[in-house]
């Protein structure tokens, strides 16, 4: 790691050239000519940025049992995502050396930059509680498929079972309601000293385990609780409920940046919100300007070129065979020394329809300051344009699912609105005068929906999530129906 914070570009550039070679003799790597790259401008100028539907073909052969096609070893695992919004499954290729030197190497760095940070931690004395994805491992081909989570817990050595909860068979469950109450018997009765897994449903877990046990908070059920570790969506809307069942200020918490693609960045310093980009993972960076994002004059740069807080997509190629991947991210760097950053949002959750260009970062920063101005708790929430009719103009639809509700809706709408046009001066625009768009439009949901839209849609648990902001209706409109016609679960 001192290395890399050292010389940044220079591992970056290495590792890329240890990739070309690694996989010169590839199908991909004879068809671009790896074995003449010899630079950056012609690595950025032979291969094409591709994205997964681009990929599928090469990615299905493999599957079926084809080797060398992207990388050189053999894949034997793929890790299954339907991502936020595709209903479609996604099979990411994942290396015996991603496995290894990606997402295991991060898990140890994780570790190590947690208890280099806090030396008196007891974290050891007890084991983690880890919330992985509800799929089980599918063999055929000889190949494997499944959540990540499940296909590195599934490559463990026996012995990491012995500090994590629940065991790897209650872990690897594909009944997600079944599963949760197993969790909850098996780790009520342990000595958890730490947390890991997505905060929404960790949060449906954890208010399950107290709910079952009639404690007030966590720290009368596992006194010596110190730390969570979590990602995959942003904390801010689920804080202030942690922070109510967690109520000790000694109590860590530490963000990471994952996907089944790679292992991109983790919390190096306590109490921070920036995430440390990891340079020397396997994986080598590359990034496009949103504002040039899907145009014409589209520009791509490395690393080195990226500048403080512009928003960025991420485009990867790693030691797993995936070349110049769009993996549907953005990222802001809040700081190039070294290279920090802050997740913004999806390529493709954002909305654009009256040039607003409303990102999820805004909407989440607006909505934590609505709600610690009207107290009230939220557990979820999409938003989707109103479209113009005729003479009358576009407006934004939120959809919010209350744990507290606000005294006033109309109040809470007003302040909300307020606040967005604080956090983005596009918006602002729009909104000035009602000169584009009207006023933000909040409708209630009732108790569950978003669980029950997810359960519906066969998206119960693991790296699951609610689609927070689309230019299309498709999402508030299912919402909306289910809204109306009350309970599909029977939770």
């Amino acid at each position: 790691m001192e290395l890399f914070l050292k010389y940044p570009n220079e591992v970056q550039l290495e590792l890329l050239h240890v990739l070309l070679d690694t996989a010169r003799n590839t199908e991909v790597g004879k068809n671009y000519d790896f074995a003449t790259i010899s630079n950056y401008e012609t690595f950025k100028e032979r291969i094409p940025i591709r994205s997964y539907e681009e990929y599928e073909s090469m990615i299905e052969r493999s599957r079926l049992g084809e080797h060398n096609i992207f990388w050189p070893t053999p894949i034997k695992w793929f890790a299954k995502s339907s991502g936020t919004t595709s209903a479609k499954s996604k099979f990411i290729p994942v290396s015996e050396e991603s496995l290894e030197n990606c997402h295991f190497a991060a898990g140890k760095d994780l570790l190590c930059m947690y208890l280099n940070n806090n030396e008196d931690s007891k974290l050891f004395t007890g084991k983690s509680l880890r919330l992985g994805g509800s799929k089980e491992l599918y063999k055929e081909n000889g190949t494997s498929f499944g959540d990540l989570s499940a296909i590195i817990i599934d490559n463990m050595p026996f012995w990491a079972e012995f500090s994590s909860t629940p065991n790897n068979e209650i872990s690897l469950m594909s009944d997600w309601e079944y599963k949760m109450k197993a969790i909850v018997n098996e780790t009520i009765q342990e000595n958890v000293t730490s947390l890991a897994g997505v905060p929404s449903w960790m949060l449906v877990l954890l208010n399950q385990v107290l709910e079952t046990t009639g404690n007030e908070n966590l720290f009368e059920i596992w006194n010596n609780l110190e730390v969570y570790f979590h990602g995959g969506v942003n904390f801010n809307p689920y804080r202030d409920q942690y922070n109510k069942i967690l109520p000790r200020d000694s109590f860590k918490y530490y963000e990471i940046y994952n996907a089944s693609e790679g292992f991109f960045a983790i919390q190096d310093l306590n109490n921070s919100s920036e995430l440390l980009l990891m340079l020397d993972y396997g994986i080598f960076y590359e990034f496009i300007p949103m504002d040039s994002y899907g145009s014409n004059d589209e520009k791509v740069i490395p690393l080195s070129e990226v500048e403080v807080n512009k928003n960025y997509a991420v485009i990867i190629t790693t030691n797993a065979g995936l070349w110049r991947y769009k993996i549907g991210d953005t990222v802001r760097f809040t700081s190039i020394n070294p290279y920090r950053i802050k997740v913004s949002g999806r390529t493709k959750h954002h909305i654009n329809v009256f040039g607003e260009e409303l990102i999820i970062e805004n909407a989440e920063e607006a909505l934590r300051k609505t709600t610690n101005a009207t107290n009230s708790e939220i557990i979820d929430y999409t938003v989707a344009p109103i479209f113009m009719k005729g003479r009358e103009k576009g407006a934004h639809e939120w959809i919010i699912e209350f744990k507290k509700a606000p005294e006033s809706i109309k109040e809470f709408t007003h302040i909300l609105d307020q606040n967005l046009q604080q956090v983005n001066s596009d918006y602002e625009a729009k909104r000035y005068n009602d000169t584009t768009l009207n006023i933000l439009q909040i409708q209630e949901a009732r108790p569950n929906l978003f669980y029950d839209w997810l359960k519906k849609n066969d998206k119960l648990g693991g790296q699951h999530k609610v689609p927070r902001l689309s230019n299309t209706r498709t999402y508030i409109e299912e919402l909306l129906q289910l809204n109306k016609i009350g309970t599909y679960s029977s939770n």
